[in-house]
């Protein structure tokens, strides 16, 4: 069974920094590194919105038009974690920021799966994030 646990977050005013962790537990080192791994962020009254996927390795990464530029998503396989480092935060940006994870062989997903919330099997709990302004 895999399980994802979110660490980090917070509270931060507007231009500030934080960083989501991400740990993944009950997979083998080659399985986690053939997983494609995800964010997505879900603001109260909102539809959740799938803005950063990374690959297998190799594979590149994904980030949506919203967080382009300020966010950058990092794995580590060793470790079996994925961070989610977050910089010019914008009021805009508070959510409950969720990790996912699906099974990608060696490819690379198209775009619209990346960010299809049913495409992935396994979720994290949530981490919340407060930007003020």
């Amino acid at each position: 069974e895999v399980r994802l646990v979110e660490s980090g977050g917070g509270s931060v005013q507007a231009g500030g920094s934080l960083r989501l962790s991400c740990a993944a537990s009950g997979l083998t080192y080659t399985a986690y590194s053939s997983h494609c791994m995800a964010w997505f962020r879900q603001a109260p009254g909102k539809e959740r919105e799938g803005f950063a996927a990374i690959y297998p390795v190799g594979k590149g990464s994904y980030y949506g038009d919203s967080v382009k530029g300020r966010f950058t998503i990092p794995r580590d396989n060793a470790e079996h974690t994925v961070q989610l480092e977050m910089n010019t935060l914008k009021p805009d940006d508070s959510a409950k920021y969720y990790c996912a994870a699906r099974y990608c062989g060696w490819g690379r997903p198209t775009t619209a799966q990346s960010v299809a919330s049913e495409s992935y099997n396994d979720w994290g709990q949530g981490a919340p994030v407060t930007v003020s302004s």
